[in-house]
């Protein structure tokens, strides 16, 4: 891919491919689709969700009291048919027959790639589902434990159903409970990493990269301190290399424009992005968003240029609220220009540009009907439309300073700009991250010489014309109205 911040679209595939029709696979999916995404300026579409689950976990694992709650709150006529399983607890790495065939995978992608889209895939390292037909064939790489591990904590382990003798450990996060309906690969097993790393070769013919769930658990140490007692008990040795660094340089000496795509958290993805990853999740950026602290979210974009460079930016995904709910409707449009127009992913999840209030959760296989938000669709319709051309795509970004336009006068802290460069073209960025109309002078090195010179706000259909005197000695003063933004583009007298 030559797109240096390249746009990503996530895919609720299970929900969305019943747009096309009750029995619609892949192949079902018109060329109109396509079309779309690219006039909205999508490079990446992830598919979440594309392969076989275990349906044998579901009546077990998926019917808890706080799943059926979730059920309820977001589909109130839910039936026990709707629940499908979590697309996180994988049998394996086939496509959902529900969703097509191999084949049919291969010409979406073919179609996909000739619009110069490409399609990103789930790759779940952590764990595979608890009932995978992997334990049958494959137990090596699965975390084991003996019946006294299990008899002191039968939440976290469990009998393998391949063996009545044998006990497994469920997929975790060692700051949450584990996921019942998954089964814990081991990463200090050699053969576990070399099985893993297979599948990511053979996944460089399915698709042109991974999301990569939970990336930070199969690191060492994370691994070792959430499994110590069965480490220890069974005398595994430390890997000498992390898993990561090994399964993406061979993938990469396979395939080198094969993109990872890391979901992680806990400032691990710095080391993530050494490690090989092309891109980490920004989820501190999200939370700051969610936070309204304006300043806190000035100091995150003031991070080292590599790290904004590979950073995955997103208001809103399937485990987070929606947008429009968790900032409120204007907040969340004023974000979307922030996280459409810094560095890195700009990173969109289904339905948030249609305003969309209902979270699903990722076990339904159906969603309810909504509404949607006019204003909103209409906003990234003119969003997209913008940051679309090239200066955002490959230009060269750079943040600025919010001067006050008095010493008395503060609001100047509520604002966030940047600027973009691509050769003599220039565009300015301006929000108003507030509920309070907010001032500021903006100072930039201009690409003209008149003495005045022509602003065209691009976000909201206005032109200004300003002295290149004033600007250069006082900066170009900006007012704008609470979660308002500017994006100027310098007309060429």
């Amino acid at each position: 891919m030559n797109i240096k911040y390249p746009r990503l679209l996530e895919i609720n595939s299970r929900i969305w491919i019943k747009r096309f029709g009750e029995k619609a696979t892949l192949a079902d999916v018109p060329d109109s689709q396509i079309d779309f995404w690219k006039s909205n300026g999508f490079d990446l579409i992830w598919l979440m969700g594309i392969w076989t689950n275990n349906k044998k976990v579901i009546s077990e694992y998926c019917f808890e009291p706080e799943l059926i709650k979730s059920y309820t709150e977001a589909l109130k006529d839910w039936r026990k048919e709707d629940v499908i399983g979590s697309p996180y607890s994988i049998d394996k790495y086939e496509i959902n027959s529900m969703l097509g065939t191999t084949a049919d995978l291969i010409n979406f992608k073919k179609r996909l790639n000739n619009a110069g889209i490409s399609l990103i895939l789930d790759f779940i390292s952590n764990h595979f589902s608890a009932k995978s037909s992997l334990i049958w064939t494959n137990k090596e790489i699965f975390l084991t434990a003996d019946e006294y591990i299990f008899k002191n904590d039968p939440y976290t382990f469990y009998p393998s159903p391949a063996n009545d003798n044998e006990f497994l450990a469920h997929g975790r996060d060692p700051l949450f409970p584990p996921w019942k309906d998954t089964a814990q690969i081991n990463f200090y097993e050699p053969e576990a990493r070399k099985f893993l790393t297979n599948i990511l070769l053979d996944l460089t013919e399915l698709c042109d990269g991974v999301r990569c769930d939970m990336a930070m658990l199969p690191l060492n140490n994370i691994f070792y301190n959430t499994w110590i007692g069965v480490l220890k008990k069974y005398g595994y040795e430390r890997p000498e290399k992390e898993f990561w660094e090994e399964a993406i340089a061979q993938v990469k000496s396979k395939r080198n424009d094969f993109l990872f795509i890391a979901e992680t958290y806990r400032d691990l993805e710095w080391q993530l992005q050494k490690l090989g990853f092309d891109f980490t999740y920004d989820k501190k950026l999200t939370d700051r968003l969610a936070g309204g602290n304006v300043q806190s979210v000035r100091d995150h974009l003031l991070a080292e240029e590599v790290y904004q460079n590979k950073s995955v930016r997103f208001i809103e995904n399937h485990d987070e609220e929606r947008a429009v709910v968790k900032l409120g409707r204007e907040r969340s449009l004023a974000a979307a220009v922030i996280v459409s127009t810094i560095p890195g992913i700009a990173f969109y999840f289904d339905g948030q540009c249609d305003g969309k209030k209902i979270k699903l959760p990722v076990q339904l296989g159906r969603e309810p009907e909504e509404k949607q938000d006019e204003k909103v669709k209409e906003f990234y319709r003119k969003l997209f439309s913008i940051t679309n051309e090239e200066i955002f795509k490959n230009g060269k970004w750079k943040i600025l300073d919010t001067i006050p336009v008095a010493p008395s006068d503060l609001t100047n802290e509520n604002l966030l700009a940047w600027e973009w460069r691509s050769d003599d073209d220039l565009r300015i960025v301006t929000v108003n991250y507030d509920n309070v109309t907010s001032r500021c002078r903006l100072k930039f090195d201009l690409p003209v010489t008149e003495d005045e010179i022509v602003l065209k706000d691009l976000i909201n259909n206005n032109i200004y014309k300003r002295s290149l005197k004033e600007i250069s000695e006082k900066g170009l003063f900006v007012e704008l109205k609470s979660f308002h933004s500017h994006i100027f583009q310098i007309i060429q007298q």
